[in-house]
């Protein structure tokens, strides 16, 4: 970023920041906002112990206080198994209840929260488990630990409660710490710019249908819920006719899911006549977003605020929250500045709002675990590095334009290309791969192979067979194409992906 960065103004950003002061880095914070999880959690507790906190869709139900009663014992049961502060503890269990308890047991003692992707393959998994140093693996199916209650005291707002991960160019997953002060402040960025009431309590219901190991489905929804004393209603796998009956059965108020969800939802039989009064935050994000399905959404869900939020996992979550009064006449936007980041440019040509986008503030995270090469890069002058190329309007709305990072957003879920191309030439019969973006009106996009092959051919269903067995399943190409000439590369030998978007049809998808 060779020149100067631009700061984003606010003189148009709908979001009050009056409260708000700065700490000695220069970071915005909120001076009255609970220290740790625990604090944040704890006052429900004591205000509306018997209030239901999570509740598992086909399974249990726990209030606060059985909630904190049961996570203080699977602490203790930590404690007991050698697990002390700042060990990590790798949280593998399937969305639920358990999931739930063996978080907020994880924090309790003082612990740091590994949240891993079920849908990982076993080679992923044993990369993540190896690159944190678990000390404990807490797999989907196990039996929770048990002891003595057990809460950790002496913790403090910089302390890291857990370690997301999260995949880049360079095609190994990067571990992403986040400090209690970084949930609890994402926690206060989604409330203000939601419009969630300080005083919602157990009328704030929010269904939880995306994964709990992404910021997404657990800083924006789950750690929120408890931040306000609400519920968090958890689906345990995504299913569009439970979900339509759930917004009913469960009194759901606060739904957050990927704009191609929604787009199935409002086509799904059983959605047709659903009442959906109570729906009043309608939340989307992870994926680009067409003005017709923000039309959709908002006949269909007519006392529901529909507003876009946009970020990392590198910012505990939000950056950005396009409002509800914005919605359908700037659907191209993913919106203002949250309260409590700042936003720059970095600009790519004359134009100064035009550019990457950097992002500093408490929620962003000091560097990636164990990787200061790639902290180096991420970070400059105290600022990250988003990859995001945007334009910035005249109003201080930010507008996506391009990535610099080779990644794919597959609904929502994003796919490292290099981590893919790695496994495409470990395949028998593959001299050469490169892995590109197919686009797809559902899920925004999907993974696209194109293969050289090392010999007489390529058997590609032996390919895709083998990618099934070192890849998560939204990760395996879905679109895959055979050449014979090689890849375009430039003088340095890197591909130039551009001129082989221009050279490639796909063709019918892979079954």
């Amino acid at each position: 970023m060779p020149r100067p960065i631009t700061p984003v103004p606010r003189s148009h950003n709908p979001f009050a920041q009056d409260d708000l002061v700065r700490d000695a880095n220069g970071a915005l914070t909120y001076p009255g906002a609970p220290a740790t999880l625990i604090d944040a959690l704890h006052a429900h507790v004591a205000a509306r112990p018997e209030a239901e906190a999570v509740v598992e869709l086909g399974g249990e139900r726990l209030t606060y206080a059985e909630l904190w009663r049961r996570a203080a014992r699977v602490s203790g049961g930590l404690r007991a198994l050698g697990v002390t502060r700042g060990d990590r503890v790798a949280v593998r269990c399937a969305a639920g209840t358990d999931w739930a308890l063996a978080f907020w047991g994880t924090v309790m003692a003082g612990a740091v929260a590994v949240a891993v992707n079920t849908r990982s393959a076993p080679p992923e998994v044993e990369f993540v488990l190896a690159d944190a140093g678990v000390k404990l693996d807490l797999p989907s199916g196990g039996t929770l630990p048990d002891g003595d209650p057990y809460v950790a005291t002496g913790l403090d707002a910089s302390d890291v409660a857990t370690l997301f991960y999260t995949s880049g160019t360079t095609g190994r997953p990067k571990g992403v710490p986040t400090t209690h002060e970084a949930f609890v402040t994402n926690a206060e960025n989604v409330i203000r710019s939601f419009g969630l009431p300080r005083d919602a309590g157990p009328d704030l219901r929010t269904l939880i249908s995306v994964p709990l190991f992404h910021v997404t489905g657990c800083n924006a929804q789950f750690v929120v819920a408890a931040c306000l004393g609400g519920t968090s209603v958890i689906m345990p796998a995504l299913d569009l006719a439970r979900l339509t009956t759930a917004l009913t059965e469960e009194r759901i108020s606060f739904l957050v899911t990927v704009p191609a969800v929604y787009s199935l939802l409002l086509r799904h039989p059983a959605f047709a006549g659903a009442d959906v009064s109570g729906v009043r935050w309608l939340a989307y994000g992870g994926a680009p977003i067409a003005p017709p399905l923000v039309r959709a959404l908002k006949d269909a869900f007519p006392a529901a605020a529909v507003l876009n939020g946009y970020g990392m996992t590198e910012t505990a979550s939000l950056i950005t929250v396009l409002p509800d009064q914005d919605s359908a006449d700037h659907a191209d936007s993913v919106g203002y500045a949250v309260p409590s980041v700042d936003l720059g440019v970095a600009p790519t040509g004359d134009d100064p709002y035009t550019g990457e986008l950097v992002v500093r503030g408490v929620t962003v995270t000091s560097g990636y675990w164990r990787r200061p090469e790639a902290t180096a890069e991420a970070m400059v002058d105290g600022w990250l590095r988003t990859g995001d190329i945007v334009r910035v309007d005249d109003s201080g709305r930010v507008h996506l334009v391009d990535r610099l990072k080779d990644v794919i957003n597959r609904g929502g879920e994003n796919i490292s290309s290099v981590e893919v191309e790695a496994v495409l030439l470990s395949a028998p019969g593959v001299a050469d791969a490169a892995v590109l973006a197919v686009p797809d009106d559902v899920m925004g996009e999907k993974v696209g192979a194109v293969l050289v092959a090392d010999g007489p051919g390529i058997d590609v269903a032996e390919v895709i067979a083998h990618c099934r067995d070192q890849l998560a399943d939204f990760k395996v190409p879905q679109y895959a194409t055979v050449v014979t000439r090689a890849l375009p590369r430039n003088a340095g030998g890197k591909l130039l992906k551009g001129r082989l978007r221009e050279q490639v049809c796909w063709g019918d998808p892979l079954r």
